[in-house]
């Protein structure tokens, strides 16, 4: 059996993230040979990511950036199992260390993102050896860009929101300020879509048929059901589409509004939020 010193173990912890104990194992395993106790470790964490893939991993990271330009903006969510691991500072910097990866490289989804390849090996592989470090199952769930002349990001204390938004113009006095208040619009009202136009026929004709069961539960006679469900639908598309949704700080005006007292063709062109459960 080879001698594996304090110092060693210290070493492999330093450069792979895992525990020291795992390291200890992994370096007697290996006999002393600083590769094969390496390729143990990230076995580990195959085999670890394959016992738990039927866990539920519903708590996670939710971040947002934008490039250095401001013109491209990306937002993702990483899942884990417990609010404890998703705290954790290593997990948090692991998240936008994948971020900055899929921003820098122009990926697109989640499946670009997990194929990118980062100091040598796949961003897949990177999660596989995360979930050997936290003991949990991880899932790269959402990754997405925008954009637009400018974009704006916001991360909610806790990282459990994130908000991204992109807008047509840049060149506006004091464009800052109206883009932070419109990600925070994002979210903390959640709206579904831009405006009306962005709103599914699917949901359309859910909210629809919603609206006239509330109205024949409220006894309302049959043929006014169309017109009162139309007048909820209406209602809905003022409330969850963003350009028409109040404006938070100013509910006089909404959010198009809002936008036009700065420059009167200033609007969102795309945006997108992630929340957590």
């Amino acid at each position: 059996m080879a001698n594996i010193t304090a110092a060693e173990v210290n070493q492999l912890r330093k450069q792979t993230g895992a525990g020291m104990m795992d390291c200890k194992k992994a370096l007697v395993e290996a006999e002393g040979d600083f590769e094969k106790a390496i390729d143990i470790l990230r076995k580990k964490g195959q085999k670890l990511a394959s016992n738990r893939a039927d866990r539920e991993a519903n708590e996670g990271v939710v971040l947002a950036k934008t490039s250095a330009d401001q013109k491209v903006a990306a937002i993702i969510m990483l899942n884990c199992e417990t609010d404890f691991v998703a705290k954790n500072q290593e997990m948090i910097d692991f998240t936008n260390k994948l971020l900055d990866a899929g921003l820098n490289n122009g990926c697109k989804s989640v499946e670009e993102l997990n194929a990118l390849s980062l100091d040598g090996r796949k961003i897949q592989e990177h999660v596989i050896d995360m979930i050997g470090k936290t003991g949990e199952k991880l899932d790269l769930a959402k990754f997405e860009i925008i954009n637009g002349e400018i974009t704006f990001a916001y991360i909610h204390p806790g990282n459990r929101v994130a908000s991204v938004a992109a807008f047509n113009k840049a060149d506006i006095a004091d464009i800052e300020t109206a883009g932070k208040d419109v990600v925070m619009q994002i979210a903390a009202m959640a709206p579904v879509a831009l405006d009306q136009s962005g709103v599914s026929e699917e949901l359309k004709q859910r909210e629809i048929e919603i609206g006239k069961d509330q109205a024949r539960q409220e006894g309302k006679a049959e043929e006014l059901l169309e017109k009162i469900a139309m007048g909820k639908l209406n209602k809905f598309f003022k409330e969850s589409t963003l350009l028409s949704q109040d404006f938070i700080k100013d509910g006089k005006k909404n959010v198009q509004q809002m936008l036009a007292g700065y420059d009167k063709d200033l609007t969102v062109i795309d945006f997108k939020r992630y929340a957590l459960a």
